[in-house]
């Protein structure tokens, strides 16, 4: 009895991979950044098609770890080609003079059961602001990284002019994330 029970444990032991201990890349077909407007007291969900980056995680030392987020700004899907086309102009994300926003962490802290407080500078527009955010920590053959953060557009100059009314258009964004990493 005994020496079937561990033949089923070593047997398991080849069966089941080893959890990595480092994630290191991105996986663009993996991850995904979208965002919560509000537009005269309506909620309004979107997202950007396509951003890179990259992530170097370890679990076992998660103070050592980065994250690097650039958005393609241009590749905005709101669902309407119109609204697509207004937040490319000079007044929303001017993308002819700032094509990307881009996140870099600067610090990453545990908070137990894989939960994570990253701090980071967040650019959009010319505009640079602190960011705080707490994320879970998914792992397994592709880690990743899942969470939100609010920002304000007034922050970024992002609705200028008539756009600038907060009645209208909200000044608080949701941003929601899931980034991810293949194991090392």
């Amino acid at each position: 009895m005994t020496r079937s029970l561990i033949g089923c444990l070593l047997g398991l032991t080849l069966v089941v991979p080893a959890m990595a201990n480092e994630y290191s890349g991105f996986r663009p077909g993996e991850s995904r950044v979208s965002f919560v407007s509000t537009q005269m007291n309506v909620p309004v969900e979107g997202r950007f098609k396509r951003f890179d980056g990259s992530i170097h995680f370890d679990p076992d030392a998660p103070a050592g770890g980065s994250a690097h987020l650039e958005v393609e700004l241009a590749s905005i899907d709101t669902g309407l080609e119109e609204a697509d086309e207004e937040v490319a102009s000079a007044e929303w994300f001017d993308i002819a003079q700032h094509p990307k926003a881009i996140f870099a962490s600067s610090s990453v802290e545990p908070l137990g059961n894989q939960l994570f407080r990253i701090h980071g500078q967040l650019t959009i527009k010319g505009k640079t602001r602190e960011i705080v955010t707490d994320a879970r920590f998914e792992p397994g053959a592709v880690g990743a990284f899942s969470g939100s953060f609010k920002l304000l557009r007034s922050d970024y100059a992002i609705g200028e002019g008539m756009w600038s009314d907060t009645s209208v258009v909200a000044d608080e964004v949701e941003i929601r994330f899931r980034i991810a990493a293949p194991a090392q």
